[in-house]
């Protein structure tokens, strides 16, 4: 007889990790993960080294390689969208930058209706019990957690100039973007542990593989729900070639913001005309399946550097076999660092009520595939507003699980978006132009003095703006019409046995990059799932923007 699991999760990316942990924490509890990409073998520099981190994206090898339908405000460009296709999932190809965001996201979310347990004291808590910051364990950080995070250093020259410069600029500096205050300029923390990438798979998984009743089985694709009436039974997935069924008391899928969407409509949960017209019998009629798709959008603002300050020697391909030597033998060098080292949040217009514009900078000027401008020494600084108005859609095409589901964000749709992302660009000259920068600028390489109107600015960042890849929000928590999934349960509405864990269930994007926050929504869906007591809300003073 077949065996039956108490959780099968699909999805062994960021959520499903830490899930996967937490669930088999009670030896009661079969559970059986099922990843569509690869292992992520500890030899593998590729991920581990966290330099390293270009080399994955665009290799057929770790990214799945996902592009966004021609999108209209964009020249009609298809996006490029890296997932990784790998255990670990983007966690194990990421820029490896942490990132909460602020403390109102999580208000607002708490407005929503169903929502209320969902605010910032709420989740703190469990922010807190998922890290190791070792930049020191306070109230507003952890100390005991599976995420170890560096901070920084940040002590190329070229960082100070840039803090320096946003503080002349009129913008703050902050001692922790993820502590009272996320407004402003600081050192970032980083998902880096003694020089190595410190995924999910990493922190959560492969500690507790050795858990009798913890199975974990990599190149296994989820082709649908397995239902009884309207309750999951199990999973149906690809596996060399093959399709193969797990049974289970409970399905809990954590595939992400675009492959739970898609598995829920393959298995029947969505708008139910829209499936009918694919051929795909309805299981439960639920519109927001797939509905509400968003994202961060960023440009890079290059400046040529008059010192040799910058990262630029560091690519020389005779060099490369030092640094490779550095970082496999001391966990050290240029290689031990996803130099992501540093940015800031701040607010572009005083009508808003705290940052809406997230800043990366880089000591180099460098593309995230490797490639560098003409010339010698620069530097750089990502971009982008944080909470944009627009919303897109992840829909099948098909029924095949294999064929990628079209993907429309309708970047620069809305007229405050376009607002948003002139004020970007004039906000980062400002800053790139003070006098603390002066020893070092060389001028700016992009866009260049010749983008200087509103509509040279709109339409070099239709042409050259690449997504940060925090696609979120496609199977939200909430209890009104569009809602997805129960806040209080994490179940998907109208069925039983399912539920959903990770970037989709997210009511909105949040300010910054979206790993941090993935993982606090896991670690608390398992007490949710478990039936635990949720660890009691902590109200901390939090940075307010006065106004007046």
């Amino acid at each position: 007889m077949d065996k039956t699991y108490d959780y099968v999760i699909v999805g062994g990316g960021s959520a499903g990790s830490a899930l996967a942990n937490r669930l088999s924490a009670d030896p009661a509890n079969e559970v059986l993960v099922l990843e569509a990409g690869r292992p992520d073998y500890r030899w593998d520099v590729f991920i581990h080294m966290p330099a390293a981190l270009p080399f994955p994206i665009g290799s057929r090898f770790y990214d799945w390689k996902y592009e966004s339908e021609p999108e209209p405000n964009m020249h009609g460009r298809r996006i490029y969208h890296a997932r990784g296709k790998v255990l670990g999932g983007s966690s194990s190809i990421n820029g490896m930058i942490f990132q909460r965001g602020n403390w109102m996201d999580y208000e607002k979310w708490a407005q929503q209706p169903g929502m209320q347990d969902w605010d910032y004291a709420h989740c703190l808590p469990y922010f807190k019990r998922m890290e190791t910051c070792l930049a020191g364990e306070d109230e507003y950080r952890g100390g005991q957690g599976p995420l170890v995070l560096e901070r920084g250093p940040a002590d190329n020259p070229l960082f100070g100039a840039f803090f320096e410069a946003g503080r002349q600029a009129g913008y703050p500096l902050t001692n922790d973007v993820n502590g009272y205050r996320q407004e402003g300029f600081a050192p970032f923390d980083k998902n880096v542990h003694r020089g190595r990438r410190l995924s999910a798979a990493r922190a959560y998984l492969h500690p507790v593989m050795d858990r009798p009743n913890l199975e974990v089985r990599t190149r296994a694709l989820a082709a649908r729900v397995v239902w009884d009436g309207t309750r999951a039974r199990g999973v149906d997935y690809i596996h060399r070639g093959r399709l193969r069924r797990a049974l289970a008391n409970e399905v809990i899928l954590c595939g992400g913001a675009i492959n739970t969407p898609q598995l829920l409509q393959l298995s029947g949960v969505g708008d139910a005309d829209e499936l009918r017209r694919l051929g795909v019998t309805p299981v439960h009629h639920l519109p927001g399946v797939g509905e509400n798709l968003q994202d961060h959008l960023e440009v890079y603002i290059q400046y040529a550097s008059k010192q040799p300050v910058s990262l630029q020697p560091q690519l020389a391909m005779w060099r490369r076999p030092w640094i490779g030597f550095q970082w496999l033998f001391l966990r050290s060098g240029p290689g031990a660092t996803n130099h992501f080292e540093g940015g800031g949040f701040v607010r572009s217009n005083d009508e808003v009520d705290y940052p809406n514009l997230m800043f990366h900078f880089l000591p180099i000027a460098i593309r995230y595939d490797g490639s560098t401008p003409a010339g010698g020494h620069g530097y750089q600084v990502h971009v982008g507003p944080m909470y944009s108005d627009v919303r897109g859609s992840v829909k099948i095409r098909s029924r095949d699980p294999r064929v990628h589901p079209a993907l429309r964000f309708n970047y620069l749709s809305t007229e405050n978006d376009r607002r948003e992302w002139i004020e970007a660009i004039r906000v980062a000259r400002e800053i790139l132009n003070q006098p603390a920068m002066e020893p070092f600028n060389g001028g700016e390489i992009s866009p260049g003095p010749d983008v200087s109107t509103d509509d040279e600015i709109l339409d070099w960042v239709a042409r050259d703006a690449e997504t940060a890849l925090h696609p979120s929000c496609t199977a939200k928590m909430g209890t009104d019409d569009m809602a997805v999934v129960d806040p209080a349960s994490m179940k998907v509405h109208g069925v039983e046995g399912l539920r959903v864990v990770d970037a989709s269930v997210m009511p909105g994007i949040t300010n910054g990059n979206i790993y941090a926050p993935v993982m606090m929504i896991a670690e608390k869906a398992a007490d949710l799932i478990l039936g635990n007591t949720p660890l009691p809300p902590e109200h901390v003073p939090v940075y307010r923007h006065d106004r007046t």
